[in-house]
């Protein structure tokens, strides 16, 4: 890993400390959620509160140090669709740093079974789909279109699906492209290098060190046509693969 590994008291201890971390503030969320429960734009903005205060932190509880490139490029004021490479456990906690203002995150429906930040993660208005059924999936792409536009968010998704354990990219599944046809949002490609080294897929462990985040430049979907929608996606693809070797 190129990397000594956290031993096993150090590594108990900061489980315990960021899942503390973790869960007191996602009580609180949820009951602010609770009381903004009719009002979705308001608790997608507050799920995003609350990721800019646990994913830094736990992040840096796992001992890895973010250097970001391009920063500026996370637009809090024009929406847009974050596609993110897929290969660690941080990577979400990285997202929830980065993601802008009025960002909807769109994850598996496992997600709701990890005590207290998958209850929050429903309650935030952020999508769950069922990836083992494709009409529902597809379903509840085109309800968060309608909801994109009517409420002017942006979408973060990982469009490999799951995780890769060598950090290289997997193949793309359609749902990203099929929002940016559907909304015409600019898309906006997000590579996180090194994830997969500090705390590697399916693994307990952390092994301390800098991750580097990229934010590419927008690639404009508004000419994306359905009939030539895999050309799209390969070349979507395909930029973030050149930029992450």
């Amino acid at each position: 890993m190129g990397a000594k590994k956290i031993n096993i008291i150090s590594l108990s201890l900061r489980f315990i400390i960021g899942f503390t971390w973790l869960s007191i503030w996602s009580l609180i969320s949820i009951c602010l959620m609770i009381i903004f429960l009719p009002f979705r734009n308001i608790r997608i903005r507050l799920g995003n509160l609350t990721g800019k205060i646990i994913g830094p932190f736990v992040t840096r509880i796992t001992g890895t140090r973010i250097k970001y490139l391009n920063y500026d490029k996370i637009n809090n004021s024009k929406p847009a669709i974050y596609v993110m490479n897929h290969a660690s456990a941080l990577d979400i906690f990285v997202a929830m740093a980065l993601c802008p203002f009025g960002g909807c995150g769109v994850g598996k429906k496992e997600i709701i079974k990890i005590p207290f930040f998958g209850l929050v993660y429903w309650l935030s208005g952020h999508l769950l789909i069922d990836r083992s059924n494709r009409e529902k999936a597809i379903e509840s792409m085109n309800g968060l279109s309608k909801i994109v536009k009517k409420n002017n968010l942006s979408i973060w998704i990982w469009p490999e699906g799951t995780r890769s354990e060598d950090g290289k990219l997997l193949p793309f599944k359609k749902g990203f492209a099929h929002l940016a046809l559907a909304t015409k949002l600019p898309i906006v490609p997000v590579i996180l290098h090194d994830a997969y080294k500090r705390w590697p897929a399916k693994s307990m462990n952390f092994y301390p060190g800098e991750a580097e985040v990229n934010i590419l430049d927008p690639i404009h979907t508004d000419k994306w046509k359905k009939d030539s929608l895999d050309k799209h996606i390969e070349e979507v693809r395909q930029t973030m693969s050149k930029a992450m070797t």
